[in-house]
């Protein structure tokens, strides 16, 4: 999938859309963000040695979690994040670094669904963490 397909299943735009490229294969989100390094983000995170702060990084996971959400719901939902946990960071991820994410579905009781993803530049794990999300009915 590419931005415009990705921007079809979860709400995210412009500057909060944090995956460039996603993917489903046998069960598991593999999502791709390459870090520019003009993000906002990075501006005062740290001055002359920028470094993507942690909880981008889990958005990032989140957000390519939410490509298996997509086709859980046979109405139109918004998936709202409801947890976090379990959290590890391994490796700074830095500008013109590629970081893919794997995340699977590990429990679901509609409307709650429950991953796990891990974040990787270059084979070498970065992140990894627990994610809870509700699918929302849309208004």
């Amino acid at each position: 999938m590419n931005k415009e397909e990705i921007m079809k299943i979860i709400p995210h735009r412009d500057r909060m859309l944090l995956v460039d490229e996603a993917e489903v294969r046998d069960g598991e989100a593999i999502g791709r963000y390459t870090v520019r390094g003009d993000e906002h983000f990075l501006c005062g995170h740290f001055p002359g040695n920028p470094v993507v702060p942690g909880v981008i990084l889990c958005e990032m996971m989140a957000q390519a979690s939410c490509v298996l959400l997509s086709n859980l719901s046979a109405e139109a939902t918004t998936p709202y994040f409801t947890g976090l946990d379990r959290v590890r960071f391994k490796k700074s991820v830095l500008p013109g670094d590629t970081l893919e994410t794997h995340a699977v579905i590990t429990k679901s009781k509609a409307p709650f669904y429950f991953a796990s993803a891990k974040g990787y530049v270059d084979g070498r794990l970065c992140v990894s963490a627990e994610f809870s999300f509700a699918l929302v009915a849309n208004k």
